[in-house]
């Protein structure tokens, strides 16, 4: 007889330092790996977990969102603290929740958010935020600003994609592209907020935007390289640390039914909790 199953929705933070991304690859350290040994310490079988997107190597995450379908015999277990207690200490279990019916972490998505922080002093950068910022040095912000206003709306953004991943169209709504304070004084982030990003697009934004902080392309030039599609033209990419995922939206599937696993009573046998 099969048994029953619940899906978990799962929010996970993580320090991408020393991952070779999220994807399972072989031979590699990665979130996902690291995130389904735990799942499987705890289901007693084998558990894949789904993540709303790939994070390349380095990029860190305070949202991202996963989910996993597990025994319906295990939902009173308390998901959130027994994962964090197996997960490395780079990896955190944020919630743990019984996902509404039909959700998907990669497919329920509507819009995600990603920071980039850049570290604007020249001369120094604190040693505990090197790992987390791009020290690009001084910028203008304002032709930033003036440069962000062209990549804005529903756009084809194959200029800035990176091969690697086959998608069907390169055609993005890019809703928001702003800056912010930083932990720090000498620290800005950009906000970058679509209905989904291709391989490296925040990055290779935020390597444009950069450049015309440093005055190296203008906004006609950015307008120009996106409308012609040519990623042979695109500045450099944004190193990967300076990056991370901050948040997942979700439409009608929201925040999952809102009951913790760890509140949930044990099920009785043959339960779906």
């Amino acid at each position: 007889m099969t048994e029953d199953m619940v899906r978990l929705r799962l929010t996970l933070a993580y320090d991408g330092t020393r991952f070779h991304g999220w994807q399972l690859q072989a031979g590699d350290r990665t979130v996902q790996g690291v995130l389904e040994e735990a799942l499987a310490a705890l289901a007693g079988r084998p558990v894949r977990a789904i993540g709303s997107g790939r994070t390349d190597a380095g990029v860190h995450a305070l949202g991202q969102v996963a989910h996993a379908d597990v025994p319906a015999s295990r939902t009173g277990l308390p998901w959130r603290k027994a994962l964090n207690a197996l997960l490395p200490r780079d990896v955190a279990v944020v919630a743990a929740d019984i996902a509404q019916p039909g959700f998907h972490a990669r497919f329920s998505a509507v819009r995600k958010t990603y920071v980039y922080t850049l570290w604007t002093e020249r001369e120094f950068v604190y040693p505990h935020r090197r790992p987390y910022v791009w020290a690009c040095g001084p910028v203008d912000e304002a032709a930033m600003r003036a440069a962000a206003l062209e990549c804005l709306g529903r756009r084809d953004f194959a200029a800035v994609q990176n091969t690697g991943t086959d998608v069907k169209s390169t055609v993005r709504t890019l809703l928001d592209v702003s800056p912010s304070p930083g932990q720090t004084p000498f620290e800005t982030c950009w906000r970058f907020t679509a209905d989904g990003f291709l391989k490296q697009m925040a990055r290779n934004l935020m390597g444009c935007l950069a450049a015309a902080g440093k005055g190296k392309v203008s906004p006609a030039d950015i307008r120009s390289l996106l409308l012609d599609r040519d990623r042979t033209r695109t500045p450099a990419t944004a190193p990967a640390k300076g990056l991370r995922l901050e948040s997942v939206e979700y439409g009608d599937h929201g925040n999952g039914d809102k009951r913790h696993l760890s509140d949930q009573p044990a099920p009785g046998p043959g339960g779906d909790g």
